[in-house]
């Protein structure tokens, strides 16, 4: 593809969006340049290496990439509100289709589940920074570059246009010429390993970095859950990475991994993909489950029930999550035999998520509950997740899913799980920890907006789906005629797609409110919670605990309010060892980005030439002998005053 074919043109929507963006950059540039805030951006933010910025930056992009892929769900809600509109056509509707599946689970579901893993785990284990400050940058940059060169494709080449799962031969060169699919393959191996990189980190932040006295059975449970994603993310991204890698070598290259023809098989990708893909709900799932744990725990008032079944519930979740990839192809051949084995390990994962879901209710059992935004989000979480699993054990079952499968029943329950599941636990977890991020509270009464209309608007948008499903309405359709009768249910449900869309801008609003309006003067622990991050000011300083806390117990801190005993001793301070902030997370992930760009449209001499770039990097990185630097004593004294009043 030559420069003046890679500028996509002749559809309106994407010509407005191109405006769009230009307009949008040059505004954002002419506003960091008015407010000179260039040179902070870079020191602060841009090379940080503080595991809570860089949490916030996560945070930050997946709320931009929900905007992105919230507006293409309602494009595809407004093309299917009625029978046979033209608002889309059915190639600008698969592509469209395609990138809301992957920007919703890959660059928006894991930046926010891994953001807020990166501010508040190593807060939850006393630790000052996670094992590997600087590969914590690399991988936010990696996982940035890879949205961004992914979220660039409709506007230069083309977007990838075969489903967010990319089956072959669809995929294949053969089918889809473009470099939309190149794009897929690319962008999603770069955010991949950044992904990757993040697993090892927090398995190595979690078990070498807890407090003294933190045992296994004293950790905090999003602490619990995050430590097993991160065992899941280093089993099966590598899956995903090679799959990814032999589809960009049969699109570049002209190999055969998965083309019929040449002695591949196609059966392999869903192979490879579902090994990884069925593994990645769970990725997305667990951490969710921890953030429940937390926020039902401190609003109940009440120690978390039934804590070591809760930990061996996840582990067995994790263990079976790798053992039921097949449901996702019942219909494609398999024998009998394979079909009934992986049905009853699809139903048995279905027993320590039962578990679970009975922790919490029993947990609020007798609680004194307080029904603040955050609680509000776990207690519909309950039954919305619970229509979601008993769909998706009825799923389980081989023989039935002959009906469900490729149906709009299979998008009902995909959404029943991983938006009560994922979505509500993200918003409860930042109604939660905002406070330990930024220091005030998000508006509780605007909240509240948010909580209802979001919750109302996502039932009105995919209860339909069950019923249209069960009629027959096969997915990834752009169209239908009068006659299926769907047009009622589909108009309901694009009616609540706009009251979903309401609760999502409900939320901006009251990130923008509060950050202009609410109280500064919230205190360390506004919640009166039970875990060690609440141990330190809000906002946390960048060095986390001036003294590494000791833990005797489950709900350490918990304990040691009722003993009064949280206070700091002069005598305790000792200077603290911090790592310096470092370009080169940021310049290896831009060559890398840059390489990966190239790539996608062919361009085989500039990529090498690009790729230059990573070399020196690696090798400057290799000769970066920066020990970081102590804060001293008095400095550690002062900061500690200012939110303690004075210590002991």
């Amino acid at each position: 593809m030559s420069f003046d074919e890679i500028l996509v043109t002749g559809d309106p929507l994407i010509f407005a969006s191109q405006i769009a963006i230009g307009l949008t950059m040059i505004g954002l540039i002419a506003l960091i340049t008015y407010l000179k805030r260039w040179k902070w951006l870079w020191s602060e933010w841009f090379t940080t290496v503080d595991h809570k910025k860089i949490g916030i930056m996560y945070i930050i992009s997946g709320v931009l990439m929900f905007f992105r892929g919230g507006v293409d769900g309602l494009l595809m809600k407004a093309q299917t509100s009625r029978p046979g509109l033209e608002v889309l056509d059915a190639q600008h509707y698969d592509e469209i289709f395609t990138t809301h599946g992957v920007i919703m689970i890959l660059f928006m579901a894991m930046p926010l589940l891994i953001g807020v893993m990166n501010v508040v785990v190593p807060l939850q284990i006393g630790a000052r920074d996670v094992a590997f400050p600087k590969l914590n940058a690399l991988s936010f940059w990696l996982f940035f570059v890879g949205a961004m060169l992914f979220n660039v494709s409709f506007v230069l080449g083309g977007s990838p246009d075969a489903g967010w799962t990319s089956y072959f031969p669809l995929a294949g060169k053969e089918f889809t010429p473009g470099v939309g699919n190149n794009y897929y393959a690319i962008a999603i191996q770069i955010a991949g390993i950044g992904t990757l990189a993040t697993g090892i980190n927090f398995v190595v932040t979690i078990l070498k970095m807890r407090a003294p006295g933190m045992t296994w059975m004293r950790m905090p449970m999003f602490t619990w859950t995050s430590f097993i994603t991160s065992i899941i993310i280093v089993a099966a991204f590598p899956i995903f990475t090679i799959a990814l890698l032999y589809m960009t070598f049969d699109r570049l290259f002209g190999t055969h991994f998965f083309t019929v023809a040449s002695g591949g098989d196609p059966m392999l990708w869903l192979n490879l993909f579902w090994l990884w893909g069925h593994p990645e709900v769970y990725i997305v799932v667990l951490p969710a489950f921890g953030m429940f744990s937390e926020v039902i725990a401190t609003f109940a008032r009440k120690n978390l029930f039934g804590y070591k079944s809760m930990v061996v519930s996840v582990a067995g979740i994790a263990f079976l999550s790798m053992l039921v990839w097949v449901h996702h192809f019942y219909t494609m051949g398999n024998s009998a035999a394979v079909n009934s084995i992986f049905s009853l390990t699809t139903m048995m994962i279905a027993i320590p998520t039962g578990v679970k879901i009975f922790n919490w209710l029993f947990t609020l059992r007798k609680g004194r509950i307080e029904f603040s935004t955050s609680m509000l989000w776990a207690l519909a979480f309950i039954p919305c997740f619970t229509i979601g699993g008993v769909t998706g054990v009825m799923l389980a079952m081989a023989a039935a899913d002959y009906q469900y499968h490729n149906t709009m029943f299979l998008v009902a329950h995909f959404h029943y799980v991983l938006i009560p599941g994922v979505v509500f636990a993200v918003f409860a977890a930042l109604y939660y920890w905002w406070p330990k991020m930024f220091g005030f509270k998000l508006n509780e009464k605007i909240g509240k907006w948010h909580f209802w209309l979001f919750v109302i608007g996502f039932n009105m948008t995919f209860m339909p789906m069950f019923f249209v499903g069960l009629d027959g309405m096969s997915r990834r359709l752009y169209t239908y005629s009068e006659s299926t009768g769907w047009g009622a249910w589909l108009g309901f449900s694009a009616i609540g797609s706009l009251i979903l869309a309401a609760g999502f801008a409900a939320l901006c609003y009251n990130i923008y409110w509060s950050f202009r309006y609410a109280p500064r003067d919230v205190g360390s622990d506004p919640w009166h919670a039970r875990t060690l991050e609440w141990m330190t000011a809000s906002p946390a300083p960048h060095y986390n605990f001036a003294v590494v806390p000791e833990v005797e117990q489950r709900d350490d801190f918990w304990h040691k309010k009722k003993r009064e005993e949280t206070g700091l001793k002069k005598a305790d301070l000792k200077p603290v060892h911090m790592p310096n902030n470092s370009w080169m997370p940021i310049f290896l992930a831009s060559a890398i980005g840059l390489v990966g760009f190239f790539l996608v449209f062919e361009w085989f001499t500039l990529a090498i030439i690009a790729s230059v770039g990573i070399v020196i990097g690696l090798i400057a990185n290799s000769f970066d002998y920066d020990d970081g630097y102590h804060i001293p004593v008095d400095e550690l004294e002062e900061e500690e005053r200012e939110w303690r009043g004075d210590l002991k």
